[in-house]
């Protein structure tokens, strides 16, 4: 069972790049005393960029500090992250920081394309620059459309060798729904010996069924020997003004990271009756945090309402 404890950040829109959402967030600690929280945030143009805000670890409700420009904005012209770079996963390497991040381009025809990029910071996490100019995964014969927002977890093998382990977003169809182009994505798998090039095998980790047409954002924990996931998942139809279709928090249970049991009735957070999260709950990030397992999440207008936190009643 999860506690929620409120909303933490929402932009007032002061600043040219971040006019409207706090977007994705994810915690990355930066001492006893701070957590800087990144997200991502849009211009005028709806163009996402990635920044962050700190909050004194021991009261997340303070915000102590707010980054006044982007850490990696949108790419250059005719660049897969063209129009966009959403911050989706970030892992520390030595004295690097690796950003796996979603560039976004435009269709003509399915109104928005996305791939998979890296970057990587060098000055503790201030600026990102590209690894590459490219995507390091983009849509392919498992992922028709398109491919975004992957969380990534390092493991090392019985031999001392590193495993880099990915779930992330497919996208496998359009469909034109009242007028316009509605994407179906789910949750697939892929493995890496280095953190860039990955072997994919189209396995799906968290498919549709009856009601899901689109999964938000895998978020992947090991709890002891059982790995954990969770995400926001909602329907194709009426999703951006009906409760009844909108994201809300799901929850799948795996002992390998491949092969997951879905118990959304287990998720153990639900959408308010009212306020900033009481339409939408979707694209959380779970972290330890001073013994107990904390989640950031956002809530209304796919983050436009700002992100908060809820922490797990027992640990187990």
């Amino acid at each position: 069972m999860w506690i929620k404890k409120g909303l933490i950040y929402k932009t007032d829109g002061s600043l040219p790049f971040s006019r409207t959402h706090a977007q994705v967030p994810f915690a990355y600690p930066i001492s006893d005393e701070r957590l800087r929280v990144y997200f991502a945030t849009r211009d005028e143009n709806r163009s996402s960029s990635t920044s962050f805000v700190e909050l004194d670890a021991n009261d997340f409700s303070k915000v102590v500090y707010i980054h006044d420009k982007p850490c990696l904005s949108k790419g250059a012209v005719g660049m897969f992250d063209e129009t966009g770079a959403m911050p989706s996963w970030f892992i520390k390497r030595g004295d690097e920081i690796w950003l796996y991040y979603t560039g976004w381009n435009k269709s003509e025809t399915a109104w928005y394309r996305l791939g998979i990029g890296l970057a990587i910071s060098r000055d503790g996490g201030l600026t990102f620059e590209r690894a590459y100019d490219g995507p390091l995964l983009d849509r392919s014969i498992y992922d028709q459309v398109w491919i975004a927002q992957p969380c990534v977890m390092v493991e090392t093998d019985a031999d001392g060798t590193e495993r880099w382990r990915m779930w992330y977003l497919s996208c496998t169809k359009i469909e034109i729904i009242n007028n316009h182009p509605e994407p179906f994505y789910n949750v697939k798998y892929a493995e890496s010996k280095d953190g860039i090039t990955w072997e994919r095998t189209g396995i799906t980790c968290i498919g549709y069924n009856e009601f899901t047409d689109a999964i938000g954002r895998p978020a992947v924990i090991k709890d002891g020997d059982l790995y954990k996931m969770y995400y926001s998942y909602r329907s194709a139809t009426d999703f951006r003004t009906s409760v009844e279709k909108s994201y809300r928090i799901g929850y799948a249970e795996s002992k390998d990271g491949i092969t997951w049991d879905r118990k959304d009735d287990q998720a153990g957070i639900e959408r308010s009756a009212e306020g900033w999260d009481s339409s939408m709950m979707d694209y959380c990030h779970l972290f330890q945090h001073q013994g107990q397992w904390t989640m950031l999440y956002n809530g209304n207008g796919f983050g436009a309402s700002g992100f908060g936190y809820a922490v797990q009643e027992d640990v187990q």
